[in-house]
């Protein structure tokens, strides 16, 4: 029997091997084992750095960052940011080459897709766009509200404002979860196309959320393999895939705050308040209210609190003195974070040498001359001072004597491309991705992880189905390699553009030459979206 769809790639954030083996010892995922065992599986690679807004884009474009051009959740006008959008995603989608081939698609919940482009099938963004997103055809996302009650992007409460008790926040998972599985189902059945994509958010989400807790996180995977199974049952793919934008496992050695480090070593100058690096701590709330918020800029409260800051009056200072005198929960109470985030030392972007601008680049930035709007790093010194700081940051060593980091590299080793400038110039990846990088300056360089589960570089790919050969799965695959073995799985040639190539389970269809991306006519974000999200992406704890 002929299914619903041809080729169905099932994206689960965060999945990867270790995590699935552990949850086959209860039982908790028979359909999405069934996949994985009854076909073929491997660890799956993910890229620099291994985080949702760049990962997911590399794994359905097929090109690395420096290509694509977003290198994390934010991309910088000079000094200042704004959240990435699929405005900033150019290179071409597998939906969109295959809309040349007169292949149809419908997607769900893929990060870093809002606006869409227009092909033949539907879409609904996911994460980092709008509550409310815009979505293709327009008037999708009404049609699937009414046809299977409610659909939303993120949990109606935020995480650090809210009385919802544990067993509210865990029923409003799994309601998410249901939500992706039923509309794509819906659309499958309307559409009927060639080529399905459904990606699941909340497996990551949780470990972010709840420390690991590993009752809740059955929980949201149960509840995400029952999906699995609908998807599976309701469309009858031909064949199906499952891949991930990166692994998930404990942190159980030290934070390491880099901008001090750089700042005993003369890199990074400090100031006093000020709206400082980038955070999603302002932008959560917005974007759940359906505002398209890219970038903040602090209120009035927040101004007089870094202004306070200038005169010493810190919020590190306030809630050290509370906790001295046991009053610890008052000063969680009464600091709000943004209030806290403005009355805080920061890093003086423009009069630095080099810094670090957010946790998850994991990587440093040059304050190069005639790159940067304050430059001061003259371009006949950029290798100098790149090597000087490769080599002292290749040499911190933890209180214990372990490196801090695995590999300390020139950018180039990772990113190449149109793109590459926006990615730091040096990057620092963790020792075994074990030790948690942090860009704020908190007097000390080392203290224990603020996440004790966060991301590691081996995701997950795993196929069944029609024209997968179960000998031909190597020991690991990149992540580069999805978008080409999607598009050959389909019998349509890829990008001669990609850097994957195909995982040899199907048959390799070819490289041709595609026109050079051009945005498409999806709008940008209005001013006051552009509040919105910012506030609402601070629920996920990526920026500090």
């Amino acid at each position: 029997m002929t299914g619903n769809v041809d080729v169905l790639l099932i994206g689960i954030d965060a999945g990867c091997l270790p995590v699935f083996e552990r949850l086959y010892e209860d039982d908790i995922i028979p359909n999405i084992r069934s996949i994985c065992e009854g076909g073929v599986a491997a660890p799956l690679e993910s890229q620099m750095p291994p985080w949702t807004p760049s990962a997911w884009p590399s794994l359905y474009t097929g090109v690395n960052p420096g290509q694509h051009g977003v290198c994390g959740f934010v991309t910088y006008d000079g000094y200042d940011f704004r959240v990435v959008s699929g405005n900033d995603v150019e290179e071409h989608a597998i939906w969109s080459l295959l809309d040349e081939h007169d292949r149809s698609s419908v997607v769900v919940n893929v990060p870093v897709t809002h606006p869409p482009d227009e092909f033949d099938g539907a879409l609904i963004p996911g994460f980092i766009g709008p509550e409310d997103p815009k979505c293709h055809p327009e008037g999708t996302l009404e049609e699937v509200r009414e046809a299977i009650g409610e659909y939303r992007v993120y949990p109606n409460y935020s995480r650090e404002h809210s009385d919802f008790t544990d067993e509210q926040k865990m029923d409003e998972y799994t309601t998410l979860v249901r939500m992706r599985g039923e509309a794509f189902c819906y659309l499958a059945d309307k559409h009927e196309p060639d080529f399905g994509f459904v990606q699941f958010q909340k497996p990551d989400t949780v470990f972010h959320e709840f420390d690991g807790n590993w009752e809740k996180v059955k929980t949201v995977y149960e509840e995400t393999d029952r999906q699995v199974g609908k998807l599976l049952e309701e469309c009858d793919p031909n064949t199906v895939f499952i891949a991930s934008d990166h692994g998930m496992g404990p942190y159980e050695k030290y934070e390491f705050r880099v901008n001090e480090f750089l700042r005993d070593e003369g890199y990074v100058k400090a100031i006093k308040g000020g709206k400082g690096m980038p955070s999603w701590n302002p932008i959560q709330e917005e974007l759940r209210e359906g505002k398209d918020t890219q970038t903040w800029e602090p209120n009035a409260v927040e101004r007089i609190a870094a202004k306070a800051a200038k005169f010493g009056l810190t919020a590190h200072r306030i809630r050290t003195g509370l906790e001295k005198v046991g009053l610890a929960d008052i000063a969680k109470q009464y600091a709000p974070k943004n209030v806290a985030r403005t009355a805080n030392e920061q890093v003086d972007f423009p009069n630095s040498i080099a810094y670090m601008r957010a946790r998850t680049e994991l990587g440093v930035r040059i304050n190069l001359q005639g790159r940067e709007p304050n430059g001061i790093v003259p371009l006949e010194e950029y290798d100098e001072v790149r090597d000087e700081l490769i080599a002292k940051l290749g040499a911190v060593e933890t209180p214990d004597g372990e490196p801090i980091f695995g590999e300390v590299a020139p950018r180039e080793e990772y990113f190449h491309g149109k793109n590459a400038d926006n990615a730091p110039d040096i990057v620092t990846i963790p020792n075994e991705m074990g030790q948690f990088l942090s860009a704020q300056l908190l007097g000390d360089y080392f203290a224990p992880p603020t996440e004790p589960w966060n991301h590691k570089l081996d995701g997950i790919i795993a196929a069944k189905g029609t024209g997968i050969d179960p000998d031909a799965m190597p020991a690991k695959a990149h992540i580069f390699d999805v978008a080409p073995t999607i598009m050959s799985a389909l019998g349509v040639p890829y990008s001669n553009r990609m850097d994957g190539t195909v995982v040899p389970i199907v048959a390799d269809a070819g490289a041709q030459s595609y026109s050079e991306y051009a945005n498409g006519d999806g709008s940008a974000m209005d001013e006051k979206g552009e509040e919105n999200l910012e506030e609402r992406l601070a629920d996920l704890g990526y920026m500090q």
